[in-house]
């Protein structure tokens, strides 16, 4: 099929997640304002310096036969538990060539992971370590490679188009949206599974972003310790799961009566190239990102009412944002609704722009912004550059068209920024 640019539609959602093992519960518990930080309660927790983080709160194995499981690293479980219920949700009934309101060869599946296989990896080595040669998985190249999670949706679904995994740090689950948008847009194909994917709570990882400063070490109270725009933030709790979207062209979504979430309106994106993790402090790379955005898409500044900010809990990564968002939209964001849901699942990483990106469209289609919780002292930075959603959900505009935008960023310098609007 020729280039073209076509109109692109959010037609399915799923999710696993610390609140939730579907998106019904995820995003009751981010309307609610609960947090799904908990103790480590692994043996191994004793000796680290974070002792806290933010598990799925349904395992995967719940929802897929263990036989299955087995053969997948937990990442990849995560991504086949929300994929399948995005396209569930989407309205098929089977897999591409055995579903007919979808072509195979016109199906694309983008799952990124910001880490991929690192749980397989580790574990595999103390068996090497431990028991030998002869005890090592024969599942272990496929379970660890970074695509392994994407090339196990793609299956699942039957997916001929093309099987991608963006690898961007903690902007990989956005980029795969974004990558995902532009393969309809350009005439790639009818529809996309997209999202990201995460599972990274090992003892390596977790001592390894200790060790850097970069996670919060409030341990005696895990439920608020994620709090971006504090002035007492210390960094990220880390935090598992996935989030995926069933991405399709309007006419193809049209000419079968699916339900539609939302326009996925576009991608904005940049590189900061100042420093691999921290970000350039006056957030020139996302002003880029976001200028990109409205240079190639047709969205309307006056249209976006929220935002679904990156917002980690670092002292330097939560200002440089809003400084970005001011600089770009000038006044106008001082009607933006900023939510840092973060707040309540913890840093999902490569999964983090998949999950945020299902908060962002359902915040549209119920018109809702989730709040930021932990917020007992706005820093005051943060109040001269943007209205923080806290204490409790807000109500967005109920009339008219509306848009929201959704931050991802990443170490190396990585942005990406995603915008989507009613129909």
């Amino acid at each position: 099929m020729s280039s073209t640019n076509r109109t692109v539609v959010v037609t399915g959602i799923g999710a696993t997640t610390p609140l939730g093992g579907d998106v019904a519960s995820t995003w009751e518990g981010l309307v609610a304002g609960r947090s799904g930080v908990k103790p480590l309660e692994q043996d191994w927790a004793a000796e680290q310096a974070v002792r806290i983080a933010a598990p799925v709160a349904v395992e995967p194995t719940e929802v897929i036969p263990r036989p299955q499981a087995r053969r997948l690293d937990r990442s990849a479980q995560f991504a086949l538990v929300a994929a399948k219920e995005a396209w569930a949700d989407a309205g098929f009934e089977a897999k591409a060539g055995e579903d007919p309101a979808v072509d195979p060869d016109r199906l694309g599946a983008v799952i990124a992971s910001g880490i991929g296989g690192v749980t397989t990896l580790l574990d595999q080595y103390d068996v090497l370590k431990e028991k030998g040669v002869r005890r090592v998985s024969p599942h272990t190249v496929p379970m660890l490679m970074p695509n392994s999670p994407s090339a196990n949706v793609g299956l699942a679904v039957g997916a001929r188009a093309g099987v991608h995994t963006p690898v961007s740090a903690c902007a990989s689950g956005a980029e795969a949206i974004g990558y995902a948008i532009e393969m309809i847009r350009t005439g790639r194909a009818d529809v996309v599974v997209a999202g990201g994917t995460e599972a990274a709570i090992h003892p390596l990882p977790i001592a390894a972003f200790g060790n850097m400063m970069a996670m919060s070490k409030n341990n005696d109270d895990p439920q608020g310790a994620s709090r971006p725009y504090d002035v007492a933030r210390d960094g990220f709790v880390l935090g598992e799961g996935a989030g995926v979207v069933v991405l399709e062209s309007a006419e193809h979504a049209a000419k079968r009566g699916a339900r539609v979430y939302a326009e996925a309106v576009g991608q904005g994106i940049s590189a900061d190239s100042h420093d691999i993790v921290q970000p350039e402090p006056e957030g020139r790379g996302i002003s880029h990102a976001l200028q990109n955005l409205l240079e190639r898409t047709d969205l309307d500044p006056a249209e976006i009412v929220h935002v679904n900010a990156h917002a980690t809990s670092t002292p330097a990564g939560d200002i440089a944002e809003l400084k970005a968002l001011r600089k770009v939209f000038g006044d106008h964001a001082d009607h933006f609704a900023v939510s840092a849901t973060k707040s309540m699942t913890g840093h999902l990483l490569g999964g983090a722009g998949g999950v945020e990106t299902v908060a962002t469209v359902l915040a549209l289609y119920h018109r809702v912004a989730p709040p930021t919780i932990n917020v007992e002292n706005l820093d005051p930075e943060a109040e001269a550059h943007a209205d923080v959603v806290r204490g409790e959900a807000r109500k967005l505009p109920v009339e008219g068209r509306i848009a929201a935008l959704n931050d991802s960023f990443g170490f190396g310098g990585h942005n990406v920024v995603l915008a989507f609007r009613t129909i």
